[in-house]
């Protein structure tokens, strides 16, 4: 449930600018139905993801669009090696880019302004280039989150604690709000080439057409995320940084979130981004920022999700302690919420973390079954088999009775 002004302002702030925060000067989408295909060398797992997806555009969305097996389409699907992708752009794991249907093209056009998304006007043909020797829930979560922004809007909001337009990448497949906006971004109403306050001036006749709910529930007005908040948890979160930088980084988003009275999921985040940081060289005190992450996760709406990521955690620390139990407890209830979400990896981690609890407790042939049972789970969540060994192990060595 959610307020009608509060989907006009998202809708707003997720149309009409980049994630680099650059302004779009008009709102674009495809005209007519829409066309996608898929070239190169595609994962075994692809095309049964696709068609859902597809499948679920068509219900949820109510957009025109459909597979054909031409070699270009409306949305050209590239599958190609990660090394690829990642000559390119080294930080993505896929993306999208307008104007374009090949790899090659982009290489030709990527600094022009053909494939500058600011320079757009319509959308007729994009690629979407996505890695094809990854895990396949790598692949689907590419798949959505790619596919959503070919369609439709282009920027992420942190403020957003269900949906896939979210840098958070909690949420990695498309959510009832992101089915909601895109099938918003495709109403009669709107069309090419309006400018950001003609769309403000439709969007509440669209709303109250599509989501006669949100007329009665009371807005939130939510604050804008501060572009420094962004950037600190950037830094906590990324892979380049130093440890110290990354420390830094992380108090700085904390230090913002108070100053900004937030009590919702960026609060939250930031104890997690610290936690994250901690978790190596002071397990106790990381465990105390995940405990803060858990209360305001369960203080806001629309976070289960995020609660079970965070319950892998608590757990984790529970079983180092020995005490299964209490990891028995804190796993259990998020589960159902992982399996819901269609997160075969979470959804692993949380069944493995339950197996390690169930050893700790003596109840080893329960154990065994659900260890088991989370082999599928992993093996679409990690993909190789040296990576769910891996996965295995990790988590087993959590266990003080194992070593």
């Amino acid at each position: 449930m959610r307020a009608n002004n509060d989907l006009a302002l998202d809708f707003i702030e997720l149309s009409f600018k980049l994630e680099s925060g650059r302004e779009l000067p008009v709102f674009t989408r495809f005209e007519g139905p829409i066309t996608v295909t898929v070239v190169g060398q595609q994962p075994e797992s692809l095309q049964h993801d696709l068609r859902r997806l597809i499948g679920r555009l068509r219900n949820e969305a109510r957009i025109n669009i459909s597979q054909i097996s031409a070699p270009t389409a409306n949305v050209t699907i590239n599958a190609v090696p990660r090394k690829a992708i990642q000559e390119l752009l080294p930080q993505a794991a896929c993306f999208v880019a307008p104007n374009v249907s090949t790899m090659d093209e982009y290489r030709h056009t990527r600094k022009t302004k053909q494939a500058n998304w600011s320079q757009l006007r319509e959308r007729t043909r994009l690629a979407i280039f996505l890695p094809n020797d990854v895990s396949p829930q790598e692949v689907r979560d590419c798949l959505h989150e790619e596919l959503a922004q070919a369609l439709g809007p282009l920027n992420d909001l942190y403020r957003l604690p269900d949906s896939v337009f979210n840098d958070d990448n909690v949420h990695t497949v498309l959510t009832g709000f992101d089915m909601l906006m895109l099938r918003t971004y495709y109403s009669p109403k709107l069309h090419n080439g309006m400018t950001r306050g003609q769309v403000a001036a439709t969007l509440p006749h669209i709303l109250r057409e599509i989501n006669p709910r949100g007329e009665a529930v009371r807005a939130s007005f939510s604050t804008r995320t501060p572009i420094q908040w962004k950037r600190a948890i950037e830094t906590a979160l990324g892979p380049s940084s130093k440890n110290s930088s990354r420390r830094s980084a992380a108090a700085e988003a904390l230090r913002i979130a108070e100053a900004m009275g937030w009590q919702n999921q960026r609060r939250a985040f930031a104890h997690y981004a610290m936690g994250h940081v901690l978790q190596h060289e002071n397990p106790r005190d990381a465990h105390q920022h995940y405990l803060a992450a858990k209360r305001f996760y369960v203080a806001t709406s629309g976070t289960a999700l995020h609660q079970a990521y965070v319950a892998t955690q608590l757990a984790a620390y529970s079983i180092t302690q020995g005490k299964g139990q209490e990891a028995l407890q804190l796993v259990s209830p998020h589960i159902q919420s992982a399996r819901l979400n269609e997160n075969a990896a979470l959804l692993s981690t949380l069944l493995l973390l339950r197996a390690e609890a169930l050893d700790l407790e003596n109840r080893t042939s329960e154990a065994q079954a659900v260890r088991m049972d989370s082999l599928g789970w992993a093996r679409y969540g990690f993909g190789s088999d040296w990576a769910v060994r891996a996965k295995l192990r990790e988590i087993a060595s959590l266990n003080p009775l194992k070593g």
